[in-house]
């Protein structure tokens, strides 16, 4: 898989952005994340080499993980992504966004019920937002849909929400400062997906981590792989969406 950041730098907008890591990266190299700005990377789709094959490789292709695709200040920048994204079919461009919301005023007029590579990811975080955002997100043409419920702040109810969707995605915090994550939240989560059929990742745990009642501290390279000893992911089966 590959990286795309077509522009850099993001704005706080979220319950879940208090301890962003891209604001965190930022500020250890003395970067001002507040301005938004294009980058080197950002023609990399449609590079090639000097056999005339791309530089870029088939595959997925994680777009704008360092700031946010649907950001205002990108708008003008946009289009031509769109452009790029639709030249390059064997590839298939993921993003995440906090502000769905703008997404029906972003899409290119061609855009229809959604292109087949593209896969939009509605990222919540508490039952405010989760209510406020899916609402939308459930009524956009979007051919591929993904929920990213991290850092996920509270026990939240989505199940009314899943319908047309491919895959939850779950987890805590990571810092020094993270909120408490409960793992009774993932698995009530996890329950939801399974009886609507949707596949489910449990991500990563929290800094702070809770398990039947008991607090823990986990380092941060511990995250993800503690997740995973879980055992919880579950595959939905194919063709029997409720």
């Amino acid at each position: 898989m590959a990286m795309w950041n077509p522009w850099r730098g993001c704005k706080k907008c979220s319950d879940g952005c208090l301890h962003c890591y891209i604001h965190k990266g930022d500020a250890k190299r003395g970067v001002d994340t507040s301005l938004i700005e294009k980058t080197k990377d950002f023609y990399k789709p449609v590079e090639r080499l000097k056999n005339g094959s791309h530089k870029m490789k088939a595959g997925v292709v994680y777009l704008c993980f360092s700031t946010d695709f649907l950001i205002e200040e990108a708008d003008e920048w946009r289009k031509e992504c769109w452009n790029m994204i639709k030249e390059r079919q064997d590839c298939t461009f993921l993003f995440l966004t906090k502000r769905i919301e703008r997404f029906a005023n972003c899409v290119p007029d061609d855009w229809g019920d959604g292109y087949e590579n593209v896969i939009a990811c509605c990222t919540i975080e508490n039952q405010k937002n989760a209510d406020k955002k899916l609402s939308i997100f459930s009524k956009l043409p979007i051919k591929h849909k993904f929920i990213t419920a991290q850092p996920l702040l509270e026990k939240i109810h989505i199940e009314h929400y899943l319908d047309n969707i491919e895959l939850v995605v779950v987890g805590g915090e990571s810092d020094y400062f993270a909120r408490p994550f409960d793992y009774d939240w993932a698995l009530d989560i996890r329950e939801q997906c399974v009886r609507k059929n949707v596949s489910f990742e449990f991500r990563q745990c929290g800094t702070h981590f809770i398990k039947d009642g008991k607090k823990y501290k986990l380092q941060t390279k511990d995250l993800c792989s503690q997740a995973r000893k879980a055992g919880i992911d579950f595959k939905a089966q194919k063709n029997s969406h409720t």
